[in-house]
């Protein structure tokens, strides 16, 4: 890694985990990215604390010490892990024509800034590819030699991507979900009924404000406009977010804190680009489905105490 120095811009996504902001700060710093863009959401007026610990989280940034152009994108009000979150990239993207994008609890192996770099580089003018992932949930189980595959699935704990994608992908409000809905054309995107009716379930609660995230509309966005997501065979992200202090991530997982190894150059490239569908299909028997059935039983339980009065 001596000789590799990062040209490409990092985003870096913060909130009120000033811990977990630190540790994954100081790897950034010793990738030295020429900028650094910064996205905070405010306190929330409820949380006693949170402003002294959204304080803090950004005061970390103040530590750049190498040559760096930073810029910061702070809301003084608290917008949300939806507004917040696609906003902020939405701003990233009026700024530069790419970047790596890192939130506060996503620890990134040292190749992982090279990873995404060499293949925001190599698929640029590609527009099959829409995103860089640094995340690998196979756990050991690969197809072939090759460094990366494909999947219809954006993991973005550590990801990367430009300008022309997310600005032409990315709809926060997932306006054609209804069309998509009422065609049936989720039967054309995932190879069993029951992914099928997981992701159907997942998209139309966000398109109905159930569900406050930015993510899935992602996921979305990609699906209707037929774009891939480079996937690597090693996993070079740890989220390090699980717990009590989450927004989302608040119960335990097999995928919390996972264990990060360097990806080998030079990059071996697969000689053909399409989705592996039995990666993506191992990766939901293990994880995405066992998450579908736990929202059912989340839905079960509030249901019940609402007829209880509670």
């Amino acid at each position: 890694m001596s000789e590799f120095k990062l040209k490409t811009p990092v985003a870096f996504i913060i909130f009120n985990r000033p811990d977990t902001t630190e540790r994954v700060f100081a790897e950034i710093a010793k990738a030295k990215p020429p900028k650094l863009l910064v996205v905070g959401d405010g306190a929330r007026t409820d949380r006693a604390g949170e402003a002294e610990k959204v304080a803090g989280a950004r005061a970390i940034i103040d530590r750049v010490d190498w040559d760096c152009e930073v810029l910061t994108n702070f809301s003084e009000v608290n917008l949300g892990c939806k507004r917040r979150v696609s906003s902020g990239i939405d701003w990233v993207f009026e700024q530069v024509e790419d970047a790596i994008i890192l939130e506060d609890d996503c620890l990134p192996h040292p190749t992982f800034f090279r990873f995404c770099e060499e293949l925001l580089a190599l698929y640029r003018d590609d527009q099959r590819i829409g995103m860089i992932s640094g995340d690998n949930f196979q756990f050991g189980h690969t197809i072939n030699d090759d460094s990366y595959y494909f999947s219809n699935i954006n993991h973005i704990w550590g990801w990367a991507t430009w300008r022309s994608r997310w600005q032409h992908d990315y709809d926060v409000s997932m306006k054609h979900w209804p069309l998509i809905r009422d065609e049936k054309r989720m039967f054309d995107w995932y190879g069993s009924k029951v992914e099928q009716n997981s992701w159907e379930h997942i998209f139309a609660d966000v398109y109905q404000g159930k569900i406050d995230t930015w993510d899935y509309q992602w996921n979305f966005g990609s699906r209707i406009n037929g774009r891939l997501a480079a996937m690597p065979n090693v996993n070079l992200i740890s989220n390090i977010g699980f717990g009590a202090g989450a927004t989302h991530t608040t119960g335990g997982s097999k995928l919390a804190d996972m264990a990060v190894e360097a990806i080998k150059f030079p990059l071996c490239h697969p000689e053909t680009i399409f989705a592996s569908l039995t990666l993506d299909q191992r990766y939901f028997s293990a994880f995405s489905k066992a998450s579908f059935f736990y929202r059912i039983k989340l839905r079960l339980h509030h249901l019940s105490r609402m007829l209880r009065g509670n």
